[in-house]
């Protein structure tokens, strides 16, 4: 099961939850504060975690396929259902310990009211989450706190992952079914760049956009594990694939990275966006995936700056005109299957040396 809760996430959502049952406590009874803040976490966070797909993914799955009408109403019984849950065990704890007084019927039959102030409680920790991941958590805090307001130069890993022939499939299975296959796709790209601490930067056709801090990316190769990542996700469920969409994706995936500008732009709608050569040098390597017949390139520019994890192996392809690129760029091929070349960082440093 993969957590979608950083443990800080979980410690603040932890501290919102307790303390707002310590106001409802004090304002409704005057007293109970433990009382309060042990029912608000046991009725909100299995709503939470819900939401956050922590436990029954499948029938998250499910009420997220419904039409909107039957999306409400499906999610609105399962949040009753959750809180009269955790609203059951609570009172089960809290009397087993000596804590609650109250008779075993009024500790474990929730009021009305209760159940209310765990809606309004969750609901808005939940859109909040919602909006953060709309945009994505790095943007949304970006865009909370204005760091973007003023062009600000960084360094930044840019991770574009490609979906080979999909004109093909389109042309065979029709746009529709086409996009399904995409939207599919990309929502499998979630997990692991959530895993590693990246951000989806954009969809552009049949690509994703993938981009971390620098920091972020070379620690212990993050980037390029989330890229291996990826293609085992896909890799094991190869037979739903084949049989819901017809054929497993191929994907073809570049890494680069460098000294980009970071701007926030628009008006009615703001958007986080990266100017600068290392955008379209990675894009440009990213189409070399067809020309060498490699399925995962990255410059030596970046596999310079990291270490390879070990399951993975690199191929010194060379140096490569790029378009739009004054100066040729080194590229290396990384796939699975062992221990990486004993001299693969070597010859990175050779061909540094003799540039």
């Amino acid at each position: 099961m993969r957590w979608r809760f950083s443990t800080l996430e979980f410690i603040l959502l932890l501290l919102v939850v307790a303390g707002s049952g310590v106001a409802y406590a004090w304002v409704v009874y005057g007293d109970g504060a433990l009382i309060g803040a042990t029912f608000a976490v046991f009725i909100c966070m299995p709503v939470l975690a819900f939401e956050r797909r922590i436990i029954f993914r499948r029938l998250y799955r499910t009420i997220h396929s419904f039409p909107t009408p039957a999306f409400l109403l499906s999610s609105i019984a399962v949040y009753f259902a959750v809180e009269n849950l955790g609203f059951v065990a609570a009172g089960v704890v809290l009397k087993l310990t000596g804590v609650l007084q109250q008779s075993w019927s009024d500790a474990m039959v929730p009021s009305f009211n209760a159940l209310v102030y765990a809606l309004v409680v969750s609901g808005p920790i939940i859109f909040v989450l919602r909006v953060r991941e709309l945009l994505g958590r790095d943007v949304f805090l970006s865009l909370l706190t204005g760091r973007y307001r003023k062009p600000v130069q960084e360094e930044r890993v840019f991770l574009f992952v490609d979906v080979a022939g999909s004109t093909s499939y389109a042309e065979r299975f029709g746009d529709l079914k086409m996009q399904e296959y995409l939207g599919k796709l990309f929502a499998e790209l979630a997990d692991p760049v959530l895993r590693y601490r990246g951000s989806i930067d954009d969809y552009i056709g049949d690509a994703a956009v993938i981009t971390w801090s620098f920091d972020r990316a070379v620690a212990d190769a993050a980037c390029i594990r989330c890229v291996f990542d990826i293609l085992d996700q896909v890799e094991a469920s190869a037979a739903r694939w084949r049989k819901v969409y017809g054929e497993v994706p191929r994907l073809r995936a570049a890494l680069h990275g460098g000294t980009i500008v970071a701007a926030e732009i628009g008006v009615d709608r703001h958007k986080i966006t990266y100017f600068g050569d290392t955008v379209n040098t990675t894009a440009r390597l990213e189409g070399l995936c067809r020309t060498l017949d490699r399925q995962v390139l990255i410059s030596a520019d970046l596999l310079r700056r990291m270490r390879l994890p070990a399951f993975v192996k690199s191929e010194d392809l060379g140096e490569h005109e790029v378009k739009g690129r004054g100066q040729r760029l080194g590229v290396f091929s990384l796939r699975a299957g062992g221990p990486p070349l004993p001299d693969s960082r070597n010859a990175i440093a050779t061909a540094d040396h003799s540039a």
